[in-house]
């Protein structure tokens, strides 16, 4: 049976993925969760829930590795992750360094001791979830300035992304970032970008969890490794028209600029 590692599997992206993996696709799934408590509602014979991974702890990666000694998994996804929005001259420090912990450091942590510990394997695959904010070439004078740990933080892990892929290339292990697609979920709706859910066609978060699952079963292999992806399209990437051309908008996986 193949295995996945979901790391922040209690909601959105992660909670779905896990589901996915388990019911449609048949794998065994670790599924982490940053808490001691079990999520409620998301008991199944293929998820093994790993309570007590902290990624804004230094420790994150060797309690990980701790947790799964002895076995090993295909298929590593980070999906964890914090927003919050800032505007220029209302900066918040603990917030930057929170999104940027999170998005950008802990990845490199999680994977290293993964790969140590012999739980991630000839033949694996890394996929960090990041966003088509982390994007410079989309950044566009349209959408306006603000929000630099959110667009920081994932310009960040792209950058980690394409490092992670030269260090583990010759171990056959591919790496990849990728865009999810903008989604209907607690985080958006906490900062407010709920109010473009309907406009900017975002997705539920199963959907979303279905079409990145088979992208990177079916289309990810070692060839992309290093790249940075948008399984969806461009359908919800509000910046694309402007900069790249309307003639270049098209559904389906497509390679993003960084």
């Amino acid at each position: 049976m193949p295995s996945t590692l979901i790391v922040g599997a209690t909601r959105g992206l992660g909670r779905e993925l896990a589901l996915y993996y388990a019911d449609s696709l048949s794998h065994r799934v670790y599924a982490t969760s940053r808490s001691s408590d079990v999520p409620t509602g998301l008991g199944h014979s293929n998820i093994s829930w790993i309570p007590n991974i902290d990624l804004s702890k230094s420790s994150c990666g060797q309690d990980l590795a701790t947790a799964l000694r002895g076995k090993t998994v295909d298929s590593c996804i980070i999906t964890a992750g914090y927003f919050a929005t800032e505007d220029f001259g209302n900066a918040n420090w603990d917030d930057e360094v929170k999104m940027y912990t999170l998005s950008s450091v802990a990845p490199v942590f999680v994977v290293q001791e993964l790969v140590k510990a012999s739980i991630l394997t000839q033949g694996g695959k890394v996929v960090l979830v990041s966003s088509e904010s982390g994007s410079i070439t989309l950044r566009h004078e349209q959408e306006g300035g603000g929000n630099f740990g959110h667009h920081g933080s994932k310009a960040a892990l792209n950058m980690v992304a394409k490092q992670l892929s030269f260090d583990l290339k010759d171990r056959g292990i591919a790496v990849v970032s990728v865009h999810p697609s903008f989604m209907r979920t607690e985080m958006t709706k906490g900062v407010g970008f709920d109010q473009f859910w309907d406009a900017g066609g975002a997705l539920d978060p199963k959907d979303a969890a279905r079409l990145l699952a088979d992208w990177v079963e079916k289309d990810f292999s070692l060839e992309q490794s290093g790249t940075y992806w948008a399984p969806r399209g461009t359908r919800d990437i509000g910046n694309w028209d402007a900069v790249m051309g309307k003639s270049t908008a098209k559904e389906g996986p497509v390679q993003l600029p960084w």
